[in-house]
């Protein structure tokens, strides 16, 4: 699949395509390749063990305490990985994965971007060529950089899922102790939504319909970009940065299981999930 028009270089300028490797993140172990639509997911039923049980009740790990059991409701439908190659074919793949110019998806076929630098603005952001930006301006994801850093940030939807939610960046470091640290970053959203006072941003909505197994793209935003500078910056301080982007809520394979098969399912079972794509990480080494 080739990349959005909108996420290409200009003309003259470097250009990449997308290819993606379908089931690489298949965890409900079927022996089909890529099964990441929820409203596709296989149902085990008949087994070839005579056994009638449901894919949502059974027995994926049995732990020797009962109450540390995996049921096939914890696990996920399949997902994707995303390269970002010069064109497709097998050696600009291989050449893409050498220099981690990589994300993942739980699903959707969502088109991201993340590059970082050190004089990236907001002006940046509001450009329809993206990652003409990116490029001339330093690296994309999977690079290193070893000065003072700013990012540029950006998305489009999957036009068959749902919009998106928000970005985030996610910072990591190790502190002088060796102990590892986290912090999660909101950095574009979708509608007029503000950060309360405890710093956190309010929840998008939610449109689904779980008895229906449907939803409305009426929240959320076909595309977010932006450019962004980490307010913790220490640049003595080695760290990784990666973008995260996710989705407004849809139904989960378990509320489209529950409507195949008219059943109810248990409370403990959830029935919608925001499905997300991640990068792979940008790393500051002074």
């Amino acid at each position: 699949m080739m990349c959005a028009e909108g996420m290409r270089a200009p003309p003259g300028g470097i250009r990449r395509s997308v290819s993606r490797t379908r089931g690489s993140a298949n965890s409900h172990h079927t022996p089909v390749p890529g099964v990441v639509d929820p409203r596709s997911r296989p149902d085990p039923r008949p087994r070839s063990d005579g056994c009638e049980t449901p894919s949502w009740e059974h027995i994926v790990i049995q732990a020797p305490d009962p109450k540390f059991n995996i049921y096939g409701w914890q696990q996920a439908s399949a997902g994707y990985a995303g390269v970002w190659a010069t064109e497709n074919t097998r050696e600009a793949i291989f050449d893409a994965m050498k220099r981690r110019e990589t994300y993942a998806t739980t699903g959707p076929r969502m088109v991201v971007r993340f590059f970082g630098g050190w004089d990236f603005t907001a002006d940046d952001a509001q450009s329809r060529l993206p990652a003409g930006v990116g490029y001339a301006k330093r690296v994309p994801m999977g690079g290193d950089l070893r000065k003072a850093l700013s990012f540029l940030v950006a998305a489009m939807k999957d036009p068959y899922s749902g919009n998106l939610d928000r970005i985030q960046i996610v910072k990591g470091w190790l502190d002088k102790d060796g102990r590892t640290h986290e912090k999660v970053y909101d950095v574009a959203w979708s509608g007029a939504r503000q950060p309360g006072a405890n710093g956190k941003l309010p929840p998008v909505g939610n449109t689904v319909d779980v008895a229906k197994a449907t939803w409305k793209n009426t929240i959320g935003a076909p595309e977010l970009s932006t450019a962004w500078t980490d307010p913790d910056f220490d640049a003595q301080q080695p760290a990784f940065y990666y973008a995260r982007f996710i989705e407004i809520p849809t139904p989960r394979w378990t509320a489209y299981e529950a409507l195949r098969f008219g059943v109810k399912m248990p409370p403990e079972v959830p029935m919608t999930t925001q499905e997300r794509a991640y990068t792979s990480p940008i790393w500051y080494n002074p």
